[in-house]
C-alpha cells in the first residue's frame, strides 16, 4: 500500500462495513472479510500486499493486549489445565494432521506441507475475541476459548521455526533443540511481559495525568512486544501476559475519569485496527491467487480439505477432553454441546497470516521457494473460510447448543449485584452517621441517592408490574433522558446568547453526557 489515498480509502471502507455489521447484529470480522474480497474483485482495484512487519509490529500488539485484558484471571485459574492441553497438544495434533493432508492432496513437498501445518495449527486470538464478543457464553467456556487462542502462540511459533528451518536449509528437524526453544519462547516471553507489567503498575500508580496515563496504556503492548522480540523470545506471549496482569489490576491503578477515557481510546483503536485488518485479509486473496502457477488451479479444493481437517481434528481432540473434564466435575451425562461450540469457535485469522507472510522467499542455497505462493494462498483461503463459514454460523450454533446464558440471567445477576452494592453503601452511611458529625442535609442527600438505586434494582428484578405495565425504573430512565435533552438544549441556548463561556458549556455538557451514559448502562 504505497498510496496514502489507498490507506485512507481502506480505513473508510472498513469503518463503514463494521458500523453496518454492528447495526445488523452480524459478525463484523466475517462481513469485513467478505467486503474486502468483493472490493478486491472489482475492476481497477489496486493490488494489496500485506507487510508482515506492519501486521506483527503495528496491528497485533494492541489487539492482543485488548483481548488479554478482557480475560478473567479468576476463571483462567479454573481452566488452566485444559487450556494448557489445547495450547500444546492440540496445536501439535493440528499441525501434524494438516501437514499430512497437505502432502497427500496438494503439490506441496512434505517440508512445505509441515510449514503450512505449523502456520494453521493455532487458533487466532484476535478473531476469536472479535467473534466471541457478542456471544453469551458461560464464563468458563469463554475463558477456555480465549485462553487457548492467547497462549498457543509459543507452540505454533516453535513448530513454524523448525518447519521453516527444514524447508529452507534442508536440515533434519532437531526436536531436542525445539523443546529448549519452546521453553525460551514461552518462559522468556512470560518473564518479559510480567516484568513490564510490574514497571507499568509502578508508573500508573504514581500519576493521575489523563494524557500520560493514556500514552502509557497505548505504549505498553508495543513495548512488551519489542522488548520480547529483542530478547529473542515470544512477543505475542509477552503482550498477552502483560495484558492479563494489568487487566486484572486496572480498577486499582487509576481513577474513574481516567478509566473512562482509556476505555474510550482503546475501544476506538481496537475498532479501527480490527476493521482494517479483517478487510485486508479479503483484499489480499485475489492478488495472491494471481501469483499461482497453472498447476495450482485446484487450490480451492486444497483449502477446503485443510479447513475440514482442522475442524475434524479439533472435534476429535475436544470431545474426549470435555468428557474427562465433565466427569471430574461430577457431571453424570456427557454434554456434547460444549465440545461442538468449542470446535466451531476455533477460527484462524491475523496471526497465521502474519506467520505465512514471514516465510523466506529463497532457501539458504539461493534457490527460490517456488511453493511459497501456494502456502500463502492456502493460508489466506483457510482463514477466509473459517472467518466466513464459522463466523456467520457461530451464533446460531451457540443458540442451538443451549449453553448460552439467557439475557434474563445476565440482567438478573447484574441487578442483584447493584442491589448488594447499594445496600453496602447504605450500611456504611449509617455507620458514618453514628460515628462522625456529618450535617444531616448531607446524610439525607446521600441516603436518598442510595435508596433510589436500591429501589431501582428491586424494580428491575420485578421487571414489570402485575398488570403488565412498564417498570418504574424503565419509565424513570426514559423520562430522565428526555429531561437531559431539554437541559442540553437550554445549555446550547445559553451559549448562543453569550450567557456562558465555551469552557463552562463544555464542562456542563460533559456532566450531562456522563449522566446519560450512566442511564444507558443501567
Amino acid at each position: 500500500m504505497r498510496s496514502v489515498g489507498t490507506v485512507l480509502a481502506l480505513v473508510v471502507l472498513a469503518t463503514m462495513v463494521a458500523t453496518f455489521a454492528r447495526r445488523w447484529r452480524i459478525p463484523a470480522p466475517s462481513l469485513l472479510v467478505v467486503a474486502g474480497l468483493a472490493v478486491a474483485l472489482l475492476p481497477g482495484t489496486p493490488s494489496i500486499e500485506i507487510s508482515p512487519e506492519v501486521i506483527g509490529l503495528v496491528v497485533l500488539p494492541p489487539l492482543l493486549y485488548a483481548s488479554a485484558e478482557e480475560l478473567s484471571w479468576r476463571e483462567l485459574r479454573l481452566v488452566w489445565k485444559p487450556v494448557g492441553v489445547l495450547a500444546v497438544g492440540l496445536v501439535l495434533a493440528s499441525a501434524a494432521a494438516v501437514g499430512a493432508v497437505a502432502s497427500l492432496v496438494t503439490p506441496l513437498s512434505w517440508p512445505m506441507a509441515l510449514v503450512l501445518g505449523a502456520v494453521l495449527a493455532s487458533t487466532d486470538p484476535v478473531a476469536v475475541t472479535a467473534l466471541g464478543r457478542r456471544l453469551a457464553l458461560p464464563p468458563k467456556v469463554q475463558v477456555l476459548v480465549q485462553g487457548e487462542s492467547l497462549f498457543n502462540d509459543a507452540t505454533s511459533l516453535v513448530l513454524f521455526r523448525v518447519a521453516v528451518g527444514v524447508a529452507v536449509a534442508s536440515a533434519a528437524a532437531n526436536w531436542q533443540a525445539a523443546a529448549g526453544e519452546f521453553a525460551l519462547l514461552a518462559g522468556g516471553g512470560s518473564l518479559v511481559g510480567a516484568a513490564l507489567a510490574w514497571v507499568v503498575t509502578l508508573i500508573r500508580k504514581r500519576t493521575e495525568d489523563p494524557v500520560l496515563e493514556t500514552v502509557t496504556a497505548l505504549v505498553t503492548p508495543y513495548a512488551a512486544y519489542v522488548l520480547a522480540e529483542t530478547a529473542h523470545t515470544s512477543g505475542v506471549t509477552s503482550v498477552v501476559v502483560a495484558g492479563v496482569i494489568l487487566g486484572g489490576r486496572g480498577d486499582r491503578l487509576t481513577t474513574a475519569p481516567i478509566r473512562l477515557q482509556l476505555h474510550a481510546v482503546y475501544g476506538t483503536l481496537v475498532f479501527l485496527l480490527e476493521s482494517v485488518v479483517f478487510s485486508l485479509i479479503g483484499l489480499a486473496l485475489p492478488a495472491q491467487v494471481r501469483s499461482l502457477t497453472a498447476g495450482d488451479e485446484a487450490w480451492p479444493f486444497y483449502a477446503l480439505a485443510i479447513a475440514v481437517t482442522l475442524v475434524v481434528v479439533r472435534l476429535l481432540w475436544l470431545a474426549p477432553l470435555s468428557a474427562v473434564v465433565q466427569r471430574r466435575g461430577g457431571v453424570g451425562r456427557m454434554n456434547w454441546q460444549v465440545p461442538m461450540v468449542l470446535t466451531w469457535a476455533g477460527t484462524r485469522g491475523v496471526v497465521p497470516l502474519a506467520a505465512a507472510l514471514s516465510i523466506p522467499v529463497v532457501a539458504d542455497d539461493g534457490t527460490p521457494l517456488t511453493q511459497r505462493p501456494l502456502v500463502l494462498v492456502l493460508t489466506t483461503s483457510v482463514v477466509v473460510v473459517t472467518l466466513v463459514v464459522q463466523g456467520f454460523t457461530l451464533a446460531p450454533v451457540v443458540r442451538r447448543s443451549g449453553i448460552a446464558l439467557e439475557p434474563e440471567h445476565t440482567e438478573r445477576e447484574e441487578t442483584v449485584a447493584r442491589s448488594r452494592l447499594a445496600g453496602a453503601g447504605l450500611r456504611r452511611l449509617e455507620e458514618v452517621a453514628d460515628l462522625e458529625a456529618v450535617p444531616e442535609v448531607v446524610l439525607d442527600r446521600l441516603r436518598r441517592g442510595l435508596v433510589a438505586r436500591l429501589e431501582a434494582a428491586h424494580d428491575r428484578l420485578a421487571d414489570t408490574n402485575g398488570d403488565g405495565q412498564e417498570s418504574a425504573d424503565h419509565v424513570y430512565r426514559q423520562l430522565r433522558r428526555d429531561l437531559i435533552a431539554v437541559e442540553a438544549g437550554e445549555l446550547q441556548r445559553l451559549y448562543d446568547d453569550h450567557g456562558i463561556s465555551d469552557t463552562t458549556r463544555r464542562k456542563l455538557q460533559r456532566s450531562l453526557d456522563l449522566e446519560e451514559a450512566r442511564l444507558t448502562g443501567a
